[in-house]
């Protein structure tokens, strides 16, 4: 069929929206790996002196104001102050390693509710311009921190760019899903998640040391994502405006089908705009949605509650802690470098984000997703057990080592990839940015609550942490099972049909049609 090809255009436009998922990723990963350089730049900066423990850096070695055994105290006072002030200051560069992290979560959950709304003011290639400015504000800061107040300068760039990634969060899968032909929407769109786990790849390997994850180099690390930011925005300018955004939202019915026609590489385009009337008509009855809308609503209720969910499984599922542990895990198997361990952990993932592109559209979304599913609740169980038998049997480092590399890969073959795309898939134009919003935003505060909370959690529950996980992954995999509907291939309408089927109401479509109309009504007025 002419109108579900892959042509250069929509490569070509593919690949300049995925630049903004590249970012994200690179931006997720690049401050793990000069953690140290910048504990001991932030020491310096502040003039924090190191205890004896740390004194390896090269900061404290060349300065002369660390050396404090000149005099041996006379009484125990000025010791005991001396210790108060030392705890005080590890308090306090421990902090501002944290806000260094966290500021990024709390900037992407605040703008992860505004992308929607910009795609929609602006339209999605102007909405994205926009963001753009935001990373290479954020890349400015970083990349001049080394210059400057550096604990400052990293904290508010670090936040800029999660203002950034927050936004395209929503953006980015909200355009791939409008341009995509119907056959390849699952396909183009785990896209996302292939150019993300690329971005955080990379990151890992120019953050080696001898590459840019050095005293010297840490600073232009930070603030190479204006390199992908100044691309896009040149790439941006000849890419198509999101023809669904043109015909439903603008009207400019002329601009959409040169749209689609420069997609599609064929004058043909009547499925497209078709399926585009259909959806129109829906919207019109539609209107504007709000948040509350979408729980009121029974037509987008059981669609919302599966979205959210799926994000949830995605953050929930232990795949931070899965890093987390990853290098004490290398590191008692007796592997010298762990660092490379982990980032062969980061080309598993990216292996099999590809294998899940080629996947989707054969499998279909919901198998995918249930597969990963239940491949890493049995990881989760072997992982448990290689950590508890750790101390009895030091072959179990290589269960749990297995374990780690299998788990990924079952992460990125569903869970990983499907819920970004999926939300766009499960609504119409009418609800799509509200949804997608409020999907990033949940994405962004189940990333900020395992961030705070893991830690603790880790602390109290120790090796048996994994098996609170698995519990986890076991409920959200009956939840798929039983409320996710397949939307493999087809049209928004053939969806909300399955949404309907799946919550028992398929014999009271009518119901929502009067609804809408109350709905309208009442914003008439």
């Amino acid at each position: 069929m002419a109108e579900d090809k892959i042509t250069g255009t929509l490569v070509f436009t593919v690949f300049t929206a995925v630049l903004s998922s590249f970012q994200f990723g690179y931006d997720i990963g690049v401050i793990n790996a000069p953690q140290e350089i910048i504990i001991s730049h932030y020491r310096h900066v502040l003039s924090v002196p190191l205890d004896d423990r740390k004194a390896t850096n090269t900061y404290a070695v060349n300065r002369t104001d660390s050396l404090t055994s000149v005099t041996p105290p006379m009484d125990s006072t000025p010791t005991y102050l001396a210790e108060e002030e030392a705890r005080q200051s590890v308090g306090l560069i421990t902090m501002l390693w944290s806000l260094s992290v966290s500021s990024f979560a709390v900037g992407g959950m605040v703008a992860s509710f505004f992308g929607g709304w910009l795609g929609d003011k602006l339209g999605r290639i102007k909405a994205m311009l926009v963001a753009n400015s935001l990373s290479l504000a954020g890349a400015l800061l970083m990349g001049f921190s080394k210059l400057g107040p550096s604990h400052i300068l990293i904290i508010a760039g670090r936040s800029i760019s999660g203002l950034y990634c927050g936004l395209i969060s929503g953006l980015v899968p909200m355009y791939i899903g409008e341009i995509a032909p119907t056959t390849l929407r699952g396909a183009l769109g785990t896209l996302h998640q292939l150019a993300l786990v690329t971005g955080i790849l990379i990151s890992q390997i120019i953050g080696l040391e001898f590459i840019l994850g050095n005293h010297d180099l840490w600073h232009i690390l930070l603030g190479l994502s204006a390199v992908p930011a100044l691309l896009q925005s040149l790439l941006l300018f000849f890419c198509p405006e999101s023809p669904r955004y043109l015909y439903i939202t603008l009207e400019e019915e002329v601009k959409a089908k040169k749209s689609l026609k420069r997609l599609r590489g064929s004058d043909d385009v009547t499925k497209d705009l078709n399926e585009m009337k259909k959806e129109k008509e829906e919207a019109s009855s539609e209107q504007k949605v709000s948040v509350i809308q979408l729980f009121t609503n029974p037509s987008y209720r059981q669609p919302i509650i599966v979205a959210l969910m799926l994000h949830m499984a995605q953050q929930f599922s232990g795949i931070n802690g899965i890093f987390y542990y990853s290098t004490s895990i290398f590191q008692t198997a007796g592997i010298s470098q762990p660092v490379y361990a982990t980032i062969g952990v980061g080309a598993i993932n990216m292996v099999f984000t590809a294998v899940s592109v080629l996947l989707v559209e054969r499998a279909g979304r919901r198998s995918l997703f249930l597969i990963g599913m239940i491949g890493m609740f049995f990881c989760t169980i072997f992982m448990s057990v290689g950590l508890v038998l750790l101390d009895k049997f030091s072959w179990m480092s290589y269960v749990s080592m297995t374990a780690i590399f299998l788990f990924v890969s079952f992460f990125e073959i569903g869970p990983g990839p499907i819920p970004w795309f999926m939300v766009a898939e499960f609504f119409s134009q009418g609800p799509r940015p509200t949804a997608l919003a409020l999907a990033a935003f949940s994405n962004w505060a189940c990333n900020f609550v395992v961030a705070l909370c893991f830690q603790y959690i880790a602390d109290f529950c120790g090796p048996y942490v994994f098996f609170l996980f698995a519990g986890v992954v076991l409920v959200f995999t009956l939840f798929t099972f039983f409320k996710v509907p397949e939307t493999k291939g087809k049209s928004f309408e053939e969806i909300a049909a399955e949404f309907r089927k799946k919550s028992g109401s398929a014999q009271r479509p009518k119901k929502a049609t009067v609804e809408m109309e109350f709905l309208r009504a009442g914003e008439a007025v």
